[in-house]
């Protein structure tokens, strides 16, 4: 079952807390900035051509290292989620409050706009790609696409981070996070744009004014994310002992 919390205001401005914040923020900037900088620096290589296959490898590649070493950052101190789905899905296991989640939220969001706008600066104003789902498809199929890979995503954070009988599988976590949403992009990169990240495809909308569909990066991550939270953490988790996590 869902195991939501509200929380405490007094645990959600706790000094630990304060820093879970800035953590997710310096690390969703420094991740976004890397992923969406791979982007925008292949369109400048290629004259803004249209991403072929060896484009997309590049920064299926590049946002799989660069979430790898932001986890890896922030792990110690907010758990490394870096996207509001996986602190949503974290959330619906009891892994974190709502109120400390939304203060998450809030350091992503802000982390990923930062990285844009500073992205948008330094590169003399080129344009930042933002996300969409792709011609011929509808905007409910890349939201399905995006429930599938974000539920992909999630499922491992859970299996590989969250989960108490982790064992060794813990030290891998980030490297194993960081090749599922590498693989993830390959596979959905060139139908809805393969974010699986509110805060990855909020960012370059901010940057570009630009939102034409972008609540297909809520409510499809989102899904995906809350679906894989209450399997796992319902399922498996629950079914040994209460959840325990050192994955906030």
């Amino acid at each position: 079952m869902v195991k939501l919390a509200f929380g405490s205001v007094g645990d959600s401005f706790s000094a630990g807390s304060i820093k879970a914040y800035v953590a997710e923020f310096i690390a969703t900037l420094l991740f976004v900035f890397a992923g969406v900088g791979s982007a925008i620096s292949y369109g400048k290589l290629t004259a803004d051509a249209p991403l072929d296959p060896a484009g997309l490898v590049a920064v299926a590649i590049a946002h799989a290292f660069a979430l790898f070493v932001g986890v890896s950052m922030a792990a110690n101190i907010s758990g490394g989620h870096l996207n509001p789905a996986v602190t949503f899905g974290l959330a619906v296991g009891g892994n974190i409050t709502i109120l400390t989640g939304i203060f998450y939220w809030v350091a992503q969001l802000l982390g990923s706009s930062v990285a844009c706008l500073l992205l948008k600066f330094v590169t003399g104003g080129l344009a930042v790609p933002t996300h969409g789902v792709a011609a011929g498809l509808s905007e409910i199929e890349g939201a399905v696409m995006e429930i599938v890979i974000t539920f992909a995503l999630v499922y491992t954070v859970y299996a590989t981070a969250a989960d108490p009988k982790k064992g060794s599988l813990g030290t891998i976590a980030p490297i194993a996070i960081g090749f599922i949403v590498g693989a993830n992009i390959l596979a959905a990169g060139p139908f809805s744009g393969g974010s699986m990240n509110p805060a990855r495809s909020f960012g370059p909308a901010v940057a570009a004014g630009n939102f034409s569909g972008h609540w297909v990066y809520w409510v499809g991550p989102l899904i995906g994310g809350g679906l894989a939270g209450l399997i796992y953490g319902d399922v498996f988790i629950g079914s040994y002992q209460p959840v325990a996590s050192e994955y906030p």
